[in-house]
């Protein structure tokens, strides 16, 4: 074996040659802009499917949240499938509209954008209608409470009332949203409600005018004795300053003494109610509780600024709601205030209104209120400390105008008109629903007394004219009213005024 030194021949490896650097620079670059190329491709692809595919479409667009999967499903397949066109919009309202009616909460409710900008202008401002606050129970609209001075309350409705019919279109079933659209209506304009009242065998029929409902909600009024009297019929966004004025003026004219009164007041916005709450209890006590689900209550407590001075007591009624059991409550257990008058309504649940990005609005019960000692009113009210009951005849049914009540003729509107003309001091004989002559007799004097043409017939003016008689007469001889002076003069030691000497009016022929 030869071995080799350096240097000496050795086979010669050949070298390699070496390929120019730009060759490798161009290929890298090619490869980037294809990638590049396939990605705006994909991403093309992906938009056309979208656009145009339908089955690509629902595939690619598939919820994420799997319970949503089968509403989807039932969207698309009406859309595609249904025998004619759809609005997407309608489709989509009445699902929300399922799915809230499905808690069973007649105080939640979805509105569209219209019924959601009627909703708003009830609230804060003047609006035209029959003015009456009413509520889905059941499958069927209940009148809650009807606005003071407006339409429905001159019409002689009736908290409690149900409303059958709205111009004999039936609106079981409906939501409150739903049966407002068809009742309000433009200044002028008649509506028939058909309504039954308690245990009345037959509906009856209201007509009633709509008009302007105000936006003013407190009616303050010296009753004698150094007595105020300031009924509160709701709680609008004004309402707390309205009342702070009234109180000032009643202070002017030597108030010593007050009646609060929210009978008839359905309630409205509960920071509403938390101001005038204030203006009754003492700084640092309780007003009352908010709860919600699976939390503990969140207390509110009376703050400083201006309080009421004199002896104060609350007039309540079935028509006191919501709001009014709130302020009802806070004066009850934390200021001592005697509550006078009937059991509330029995409304213990807080609702939130959301605004929707189109304008429509959800409202729904996201809280439980308590009163300061925990109690929670909640479809059963709150008592009065002292029970008075409004006379028989300021709960007759209403008579309907439209008909003639005449000699002969027999039935619960004849039994009716009887029961409000005895009450008014008119002899109408045995009260039986039969229309003889000594109620022929009746009528005839009340005509005279009221400068009517004399029928002895009831229908039209004179129909009229003996529902605001006896409203009248319940306003003036209100039991629940005179208590509750009575009951705030002791506790302000104010001695009555002389009566002055009367004789009893006999009743009239």
């Amino acid at each position: 074996m030869d071995d080799k030194r350096p240097g000496e021949n050795q086979d010669q490896i050949p070298p390699v040659e070496e390929a120019p650097a730009h060759f490798i620079r161009m290929k890298t670059f090619y490869f980037i802009m294809l990638v590049f190329t396939l990605i705006l491709c994909t991403a093309g692809l992906t938009v056309f499917a979208l656009t145009f595919g339908d089955e690509k479409a629902v595939e690619v667009s598939s919820p994420e949240r799997r319970e949503f999967e089968k509403l989807y499903a039932a969207y698309d397949q009406v859309q595609q499938e249904y025998f004619e066109d759809v609005d997407s919009n309608v489709l989509i309202n009445g699902a929300i509209n399922g799915m809230v009616e499905s808690l069973g909460d007649p105080y939640s409710d979805y509105m569209n954008e219209e019924e959601a900008a009627q909703f708003s202008q009830g609230i804060s401002s003047s609006f035209q209608g029959i003015g009456a606050e009413v509520q889905e129970r059941n499958g069927l609209i209940n009148i809650v409470s009807p606005i003071k001075g407006s339409p429905a309350e001159k019409a002689g409705l009736k908290p409690g009332d149900k409303i059958l019919k709205v111009d004999g279109e039936s609106i079981q079933g409906f939501s409150a949203s739903e049966a407002v659209m068809l009742i309000r209506g433009e200044k002028g304009t008649e509506v028939t409600l058909t309504i039954q009242r308690g245990d009345l065998a037959e509906p009856l029929e209201v007509k009633i005018v709509r008009d302007d409902i105000p936006i003013e909600t407190v009616y303050p009024e010296m009753i004698g004795d150094g007595v105020a009297h300031i009924q509160v019929t709701s709680f609008s966004e004004n309402t707390a300053k309205e009342l702070t004025d009234a109180i000032s003026e009643m202070e002017k004219q030597g108030m010593k003494a007050m009646v609060m009164d929210v009978r008839q007041n359905p309630g409205g916005l509960l920071t509403t109610a938390l101001e005038i709450s204030n203006l009754f209890i003492d700084e640092g006590k309780e007003m009352f509780e908010v709860q919600a689900k699976g939390e503990e209550p969140e207390i509110y407590l009376a703050e400083s600024g201006s309080k009421v001075k004199v002896p104060v007591t609350l007039l309540i009624d079935g028509g006191s709601a919501s709001a009014s059991e709130i302020l009802a409550g806070a004066m009850k257990e934390s200021a001592d205030v005697t509550l006078i008058g009937e059991n509330t309504f029995g409304k213990g649940t807080v609702q939130t209104a959301n605004d929707m990005a189109d304008g429509s609005n959800l409202k729904f019960t996201t809280a439980k209120w308590l009163t300061p000692d925990g109690n929670w009113i909640h479809e059963k009210g709150i008592a009065p400390d002292v029970k008075v009951a409004y006379p028989e005849y300021a709960s007759l049914p209403v008579l309907d105008s439209s008909l003639e009540i005449k000699d002969g003729t027999i039935s619960e509107q004849v039994k009716t008109a009887e029961q409000m003309l005895e009450a008014l001091g008119y002899k109408v004989g045995k009260v039986d629903g039969v229309f003889e002559e000594q109620l022929t007799d009746a009528v005839e004097q009340f005509q005279e007394d009221n400068e009517l043409e004399t029928t002895g017939v009831v229908t039209g003016d004179t129909t009229f004219a003996i529902m605001e008689a006896l409203s009248k007469k319940i306003d003036e001889e209100d039991p629940q009213l005179l208590e509750a002076k009575k009951i705030v003069m002791e506790e302000a030691g104010i001695k009555a005024e002389p009566a002055k000497e009367s004789a009893e009016e006999e009743p009239k022929e």
